[in-house]
C-alpha cells in the first residue's frame, strides 16, 4: 500500500452563471399561441401530449403548437426565432 493514488474531483469547475429576469407573465392565455417544446428528453413527448389534453379540457381558447429542436442539448436558433416571431408563450417539456 505504499503506492500513491491520484484522486480527481468529479465536481469540476462550475461555470459562471449570470441571472436573468423571467419573462413577463401574460394576463390571460385565451386567444394566445403557446408553443409546447419537446426538448427530446425521455418521455417528454408523452408529457406534452398529456399537457395538451389538459389545455383542451380546461383552457380550450388557447392555441397550441408542438415544436422540437433539431437535436438534443444543442441550441436551435431557428426554433427560438419561430417561437419569438409568432408565439405568445412556450412550455418546455423535459420529460419524467
Amino acid at each position: 500500500m505504499a503506492d500513491l493514488l491520484t484522486v480527481h474531483d468529479p465536481r469540476g469547475y462550475p461555470p459562471k452563471v449570470t441571472g436573468k429576469r423571467l419573462a413577463a407573465r401574460l394576463d390571460k392565455l385565451d386567444g394566445k399561441l403557446v408553443y409546447l417544446v419537446d426538448c427530446l428528453f425521455d418521455n417528454s413527448e408523452v408529457f406534452l401530449e398529456q399537457l395538451q389534453h389538459w389545455f383542451e379540457e380546461h383552457l380550450p381558447g388557447v392555441q397550441l403548437k408542438h415544436i422540437k429542436p433539431r437535436e438534443s442539448w444543442v441550441d436551435d436558433p431557428d426554433m427560438r426565432a419561430a417561437i419569438a416571431a409568432d408565439g405568445d408563450a412556450a412550455i418546455l417539456g423535459v420529460g419524467l
